[in-house]
């Protein structure tokens, strides 16, 4: 099998409205290009411009690892959403978020809902379809109106910003969205106060906040609204693109930036990003940030904000690139173990596990509520080796830590009469602690720690029924794919489903 990594990128359109943010993706190619021919790595560019495209590019490309820069199909960001559900059926690695996290992000409405239903402040918004009344239901002025589903900026300028109850102004903003881009508009109310670019980098299966970046507009008037629109990203001599600079590392105070991290982080996992993301939030005058914008595969272009996040925290463009090609975030292969994942004041810690943690765990895995009597015994057994052979024995334990609490737990050994290959036989974590981060923590450092030991392939058995399926999900995220399945292995209709990762 090739070696070489696909470049896949969506060719510009020539869409109007929407020129300049098209040409874009061009910037990023060649960045991401030049960083392969820097790193002395193989790699093959293609541009793409319908999702039959992409199907037939990948069906016969034999590079496995896809770098997925594809940002609109046919002019719909919707269908570029879907690359990497065809990466995945067709059993190539991509980098970047998954096809649900893209659809969810795209999604203004969607996305909101999801993020307050997780605890994360977003504004107050409602959506208006075509010839309803743009009051119905609106938050009080100032507001701001959107399309619904639109990417970088597209179809907001100065006139989104209405700031007095006027319902003529509203109307006929709203029903210049419904116009020009043939879908709902979402009027959501206008955080007046500072503006914050929070770029999360995935880091051996941890987001890692990077230095915080804030928006100038101290150059605007009273008159003009201090919005990133269109003509700010895109429009190269307007006043909005040479007025509004980034200041990173923003100047703020700890407290501060320490709970716009929180809020990042918990945006980044409500939404499932991976990889790499940027969350745009504004902060009102009472220090309360709110979470406008998820925005998973952001531009990485050399003068795109994450760019000058990952340049703010000292990592060079071709590491990050190198990084992803490789596994998630900046896991250079054999490299020191990353450090703790902050969770709001907490931090995850992996570490061996020890005798005092075997309680715990045997007490989470039966609070789970998946696993039968004698799954719990051989659990049980294998957990009291893993502690009595300590480092030097075959199976080898760890466990998610997070202050004195055992939040997950992994054990993993070689398989024998093999060279390279290792059998993950164990992960699970604490119903207290699901989704935050210790699974993606204890199965990078698993394997970290493989690669550490020469490992060249995970394998992992898991059983197809339906309560099992967050751990299926999970590991396909995590690029393991399906390699066999093995009928009514367990019992009738329970089979035993084989996954397997290359290091």
């Amino acid at each position: 099998m090739s070696r070489a990594v696909l470049v896949l990128f969506n060719e510009p359109l020539g869409r109007p409205g929407g020129v300049e943010s098209d040409a874009g993706i061009l910037r990023e190619v060649d960045a991401v290009c030049n960083a392969f021919k820097k790193l002395g790595l193989p790699y093959r560019r293609i541009g793409v411009r319908t999702l039959q495209d992409v199907g037939s590019a990948l069906q016969h490309a034999p590079e496995r690892r896809v770098v997925n820069l594809v940002e609109s199909l046919g002019g719909s960001a919707t269908e570029a959403c879907l690359v990497p559900a065809v990466c995945a059926s067709l059993g190539k690695t991509w980098t970047g978020s998954g096809t649900a996290c893209q659809l969810l992000a795209l999604d203004k409405w969607l996305s909101k809902c999801a993020l307050k239903a997780a605890g994360v402040p977003v504004p107050e918004a409602v959506l208006i379809p075509p010839g309803a009344a743009a009051t119905r239901g609106a938050p009080s002025p100032p507001l701001i109106v959107k399309p619904l589903c639109a990417d970088a900026s597209e179809g907001i300028d100065a006139t989104s910003v209405i700031r007095t109850g006027d319902p003529k102004a509203l109307q006929a903003k709203v029903e210049q969205i419904h116009a020009d881009f043939g879908q709902q508009a979402l009027v959501e109310a206008y955080v007046e106060g500072r503006e914050f670019n929070v770029s999360i980098l995935e880091r051996d299966g941890q987001p890692i906040v990077l230095p915080l970046a804030e928006i100038d507009f101290s150059t605007f008037g009273s008159d003009r609204p201090r919005i990133v629109d269109y003509r700010a990203k895109w429009i190269e001599d307007s006043f909005e693109f040479t007025n509004t600079p980034r200041r990173i590392p923003a100047d703020i105070d700890e407290a501060s930036a320490e709970c716009i991290r929180a809020a990042a982080l918990s945006a980044w996992n409500a939404l499932g990003c991976r990889h790499y993301a940027r969350i745009d939030m504004r902060v009102n005058a009472h220090g309360n940030p709110f979470v406008i914008e998820v925005n998973p595969n952001p531009d990485i272009s050399p003068d795109a904000g994450f760019t000058a996040a990952l340049h703010a925290a000292g990592i060079e463009f071709e590491d990050f690139v190198k990084s992803l090609i490789i596994g998630s975030g900046c896991a250079i292969e054999n490299g020191p173990p990353s450090p703790p994942c902050r969770i709001g004041r907490r931090r995850i810690a992996v570490r061996r596990s020890l005798p005092e943690d075997a309680q715990p765990i045997q007490a989470f895995l039966q609070d789970i509520g998946i696993f039968e009597l004698y799954e719990l015994d051989v659990a049980r057994e294998v957990l009291e080796e893993a502690l009595d052979e300590n480092e030097g024995g075959h199976y080898q334990s760890y466990t998610a830590a997070i202050g004195r609490a055992v939040a997950g737990w992994a054990c993993v050994g070689p398989t024998p009469c093999t060279e390279g290959t290792f059998d993950l036989y164990w992960l699970a974590v604490s119903p207290d602690y699901s989704r935050r981060g210790a699974a993606a923590a204890l199965l990078a450092e698993v394997e970290r720690r493989i690669r550490d030991a020469k490992g060249r392939l995970i394998v992992v058995e898991t059983s197809s029924r339906p309560n099992y399926k967050p751990a299926r999900r999970f590991y396909e995220r995590k690029n393991y794919h399906l390699a066999a399945t093995v009928a009514d292995f367990y019992r009738r209709g329970d089979d035993k489903l084989i996954y397997l990762k290359t290091l």
